[in-house]
């Protein structure tokens, strides 16, 4: 019997001894909810996360989402063995409310805007795996409860479909925006409010407990174990699912408000006419967050503004009549560093290597930011790329007689490579000069491999 096949036994409830489980309602495809007078009313809840069809998904999402070994060490790869093996006990905790969790290894990540560190807690593989099958049974009853201005972490909501929203907010003449970043608000949630909030749609204690355990199972830091109480680590999969469920609190405060926003995940824009309504709005939602929810609001990050001087996950739009989608001037910056970076470092590496690592990139970065609005701004990145690129292989041609070859072979007159190679101009101005633009022509360097940012 081959590996799946195995799991997948073990995962029925099919190992020695124990009887094999009926799954039924497990094995077919998730379903909405649509219940929100009481989301999760049932005290069944951890018989539903080890139900076989549920177990299965949840394998298949931890194994493709792949991930660093926890504090255990183990890997993905080999958590389908170790459940083969273990399955039966785990399932057997889980069901009587022993299931302990392992404290989270603890990562800290440099922020892409150079604001401090981003801390992320990397859970065991086995732990995410019961993450998973815990959050595939609760997101399909809690989702549908939750604000449709509320875009982060939900299926089938994107960062796209956010931004798209706050444009047409902005496009309807809302041309002022209170735009509200809390204060490391993954590090600071209460976990009293929180679990408050999660017993009003969950009536089985064990997964009360199992939830809360997963949320005070501690850090693993330099070595030494600590204790954590407030935070939701960033890492595991029931983070985002339980960071909506207490911001929805605030949701629903913008809606009673008769307020236009949107959110993704701890970022907040609120849409109004005027100034003064800004001022108002801004006053009484820290009231709300600090009082209501003990949240506090980053004054450095948060301001009232006009929408075209802030940015909205990456983007920020024009200050004309049509409020167009434009890509925010520190993404750019991003862009242009990371590219830097991977040019810099093409010694040593052949020109296939480098156009190879700058397609993954350019690919992934035009598959979000493609979503602008102004195309002149694409095609600008474009030439600067290429002109990164012709910069490396004049550098790799290294010296005058190479240079000249590789220029003449590329069909560039004989005159020109002269003029070029015997040029005093440092290399950057050299590499975008009339000969190496003939030499290594927007085609060439499309054979290679190199991708447009225009879509």
């Amino acid at each position: 019997m081959g590996e799946p096949q195995k799991t997948q036994r073990v995962l029925d409830g099919g190992g020695p001894g124990e009887a094999r489980m009926t799954a039924t309602r497990g094995a077919e495809p998730m379903a909405a909810n649509t219940d929100t007078e009481s989301p999760s009313a049932s005290d069944r809840l951890m018989e539903e996360v080890c139900e076989r069809g549920n177990l299965q998904r949840a394998l298949k999402r931890v194994k493709a989402n792949k991930g660093a070994p926890g504090v255990d060490g183990m890997t993905v790869q080999a958590l389908p063995a170790f459940l083969r093996e273990h399955w039966p006990s785990i399932r057997a905790s889980l069901l009587e409310g022993t299931y302990k969790p392992k404290p989270v290894r603890r990562v800290e990540l440099p922020k892409p805007d150079g604001g401090g560190v981003r801390k992320l807690g990397i859970p065991s593989a086995l732990d995410r795996f019961v993450q998973q099958a815990v959050l595939q049974v609760l997101q399909r009853q809690w989702d549908p409860t939750f604000s449709d201005a509320s875009y982060g972490f939900r299926p089938g909501r994107s960062a796209h479909q956010a931004v798209e929203r706050a444009q047409g907010y902005v496009q309807a003449g809302h041309r002022w925006v209170v735009d509200l970043n809390l204060e490391k608000f993954f590090d600071r949630v209460s976990y009293d409010i929180l679990m408050s909030r999660v017993a009003k749609r969950v009536s089985d204690k064990r997964m009360l407990k199992l939830i809360r355990s997963f949320l005070t199972a501690g850090v693993l830091e330099n070595g030494l174990v600590g204790a954590t109480d407030e935070g939701t680590p960033q890492g595991g999969a029931l983070s985002p699912l339980l960071s909506n469920l207490m911001l929805d609190d605030l949701d629903r405060e913008l809606e009673r408000r008769g307020l236009r926003f949107v959110r993704y995940a701890d970022d907040c824009n609120v849409y109004v006419h005027s100034e003064r309504a800004g001022h108002r709005v801004m006053a009484g939602l820290k009231a709300f967050l600090t009082g209501r929810l003990k949240l506090t609001v980053n004054e450095s990050k948060s301001a009232l503004a006009r929408p075209h001087t802030r940015k909205f996950l990456g983007f920020t739009f024009s200050n004309r009549l049509a409020a167009k989608r434009r890509v925010a001037p520190k993404a750019l910056a991003r862009f242009k560093e990371r590219i830097r970076e991977l040019t810099q470092r093409a010694r040593g590496i052949s020109i296939e290597q480098l156009v190879e690592r700058l397609k993954r990139y350019l690919t992934g970065w035009r598959g979000y930011f493609g979503f602008c609005e102004t195309p002149s701004t694409l095609q600008r990145l474009d030439e600067w790329v290429r002109h990164r690129v012709r910069c490396v292989f004049w550098k790799q041609w290294k010296n005058s007689s190479k240079r000249f070859r590789e220029l003449t072979a590329r069909g560039v007159d004989r005159d020109l490579p002269a003029q070029t190679v015997g040029s005093p101009h440092a290399a950057w101005r050299l590499s975008n000069s009339p000969a190496l633009k003939r030499a290594l022509t927007i085609r060439y360097l499309g054979s290679l491999g190199l991708p447009s940012l225009r879509i």
